[in-house]
């Protein structure tokens, strides 16, 4: 990694290095990264069959972004 680049991008105001580091995970393709834990996948195999039960208990996600949005400012 180019050290001073690290060094100027840290320098940023927190808004446009969180909007990098978006950019950044979004530009990574599913091969690149690392594979889930055995309990990430249990977890989400749960979730998965809790909404099977009861598909009314979703939130659309814009809800939950602007929720975040509003608790994360």
């Amino acid at each position: 990694m180019n050290k001073a680049l690290m060094q100027d991008l840290l320098k940023l105001p927190a808004a446009e290095r969180r909007e990098i580091a978006q950019e950044l995970l979004e530009s990574l393709e599913e091969s690149d990264l690392p594979p889930l834990t055995p309990e990430q996948m249990e977890e989400i195999d749960r979730r998965l069959e809790e909404h099977r039960r009861d598909p009314s208990t979703a939130i659309p996600w814009e809800e939950v972004r602007d929720r975040l949005r509003a608790r994360f400012k």
